[in-house]
């Protein structure tokens, strides 16, 4: 499936993706990567510039949005608001002239789904945030269509509010069992909501996978900096060779020996530029290191910044030329230019290709 705008802008690139009947799919990445122009193709309210689109085996290229048996929950929820709650989640159906019992019965099935049947005789304006995003999900739910597509429905709603949404369209996912197709900007409600997920970067999907395959194997730097928060951190440096065969990872005042098997499978780049990748609660503070029985190796730093949060504690720290975060234990409080020696856990190191593409050299898990 591919987009492209004016003939030269290339908004969506060659993106081949199949969803299983009654998945959850979340397309996720930064802002203008083309993940609401994919899910406008497949609603046909964007025409596709070339490949087709097939929902339950029926190609839909040229069929419009009302014949494709699909219905879409927007950010700005589009609610008419001279029309009641009631009014709102029926008008569909009134339009395809269903029955007016059928309508009812809908109507208050949905309701009763998403705990809003005492707002059925209100306004819009007259609802919050968050119950008028609960009405344009309703509005949806009653039209029982194949596919559900979802146009990051949260991004109006405060942080508590968004938390709270997010795990009752996952409930009403799993009770409907539902195919949804879900489009947010946020890694966290990726990981929190989808079966899978497609990450998304200039039009292309940069792989396809599971939350914790995507999170434990990602495919590239790409994938492996967008997922996680706080965001892995990146070293460039060098991978030698020491007395005895084994492998180091080495940058001015920063030193990583690897393990066994990482040595095994990185032999072929010994002497040449790789960019390290270590997420932040891969480094401890010794003694939880200790307690857990880890493979870490020593990493001393000057912290810059301290960042209590409650339960943990972020440290931005300085190594060398390199900077890093760590995410460690709320007993581990420096101060600020403190030189403190944590630990760092072997196993967890990526490895990525200095060139163009920045694959992962230890990636097994494979994109779909």
């Amino acid at each position: 499936m591919r987009k492209v705008f004016d003939q030269s802008v290339v908004a969506v690139d060659d993106v081949s993706l199949e969803i299983g009947e009654g998945e959850f799919v979340v397309l996720v990445g930064p802002s203008g990567c083309g993940k609401s122009t994919t899910l406008r193709m497949i609603a046909g309210l964007e025409e596709i510039t070339a490949g087709e689109i097939y929902i339950d085996g029926v190609l839909v290229n040229d069929l419009p949005p009302k014949d494709r048996d699909i219905a879409m929950v927007f950010q700005n929820y589009a609610l008419y608001p001279h029309m009641s709650v009631y009014g709102n989640m029926a008008f569909g159906l009134k339009l395809r002239k269903y029955p007016k019992s059928e309508i009812d019965e809908r109507v208050r099935e949905a309701a009763a789904i998403l705990d809003i049947e005492d707002l059925l005789e209100r306004r819009p304006r007259a609802l919050s945030g968050g119950q008028r995003q609960r009405v344009a999900v309703g509005r949806a739910i009653v039209r029982k269509p194949k596919v559900f597509l979802f146009d990051e429905p949260l991004s109006n709603l405060d942080a508590k509010l968004r938390v709270q949404t997010r795990a009752e369209i996952s409930k009403l996912h799993t009770r409907l069992g539902a195919t949804i197709i879900y489009v947010t900007h946020d890694q966290v409600e990726a990981m929190t909501m989808g079966d899978r997920i497609a990450v998304m970067n200039e039009g292309l999907v940069q792989q396809v996978e599971t939350p914790l395959n995507l999170y434990g194997y990602p495919t590239n730097r790409f994938v492996a900096g967008f997922i996680g928060s706080p965001g892995m951190n990146f070293v460039e440096g060098q991978i030698t060779s020491e007395t005895g065969g084994n492998l180091v990872f080495e940058q001015v005042g920063f030193r990583l020996p690897l393990g066994r098997t990482q040595s095994e499978r990185l032999r072929d780049y010994n002497g040449t530029p790789v960019v390290l990748g270590i997420r932040p609660e891969d480094i401890y503070d010794v003694e939880s290191a200790a307690r857990n029985d880890k493979t870490t190796a020593p990493l001393t730093a000057t912290v810059e910044v301290v960042e209590p949060m409650g339960s943990e504690v972020f440290l931005n720290l300085r190594v060398g030329n390199a900077a890093l975060v760590a995410r460690v234990d709320p007993s581990t409080m420096p101060s600020v230019n403190d030189t403190v020696t944590l630990a760092v856990e072997i196993d967890k190191a990526h490895f990525f290709d200095h060139r163009e593409g920045h694959a992962n050299l230890l990636a097994t898990s494979t994109t779909a």
